[in-house]
């Protein structure tokens, strides 16, 4: 299993950013998907996650920091994760990771619990300037 994050960078508050997440040696659509985030001296906080589809849905996850601003999206043709955040605000700075965890069907295994996941990507630094 291999998760490539991408899509990090330095912005002002109020500006957007689109991190990707490219996934590889496993079966993607059999699973779900997360972002956390993690600053210096912090636990990895969750952020959102999507679940593996029911027919062509699925279904999203959000921290109450960031629902409304932030939307998570997956490609399975693509095997990549999306996270699109909006209205980004100084305590948006963080490491984010992405995350997969085999998911049984679309209702099971949705977690926010970092240590319940098993694959990692290598984290992209996303820096919001007030």
């Amino acid at each position: 299993v291999q998760l490539q994050a991408s899509g990090g960078g330095l912005v002002q508050a109020g500006d957007s950013l689109r991190l990707s997440c490219a996934a590889s040696g496993f079966n993607f659509n059999n699973y779900a998907l997360a972002w956390f985030r993690q600053t210096p001296g912090k636990e990895r906080e969750f952020v959102a996650l999507i679940s593996r589809r029911r027919g062509t849905t699925s279904y999203a996850y959000y921290a109450d920091s960031v629902k409304g601003r932030f939307t998570i999206s997956r490609d399975n043709t693509e095997k990549t994760v999306y996270l699109q955040m909006n209205s980004l605000k100084s305590e948006d700075t963080a490491v984010y990771y992405c995350a997969a965890r085999y998911s049984r069907h679309y209702d099971a295994d949705n977690t926010e619990v970092a240590s319940e996941y098993s694959s990692w990507g290598q984290g992209t630094q996303v820096t919001v300037s007030s």
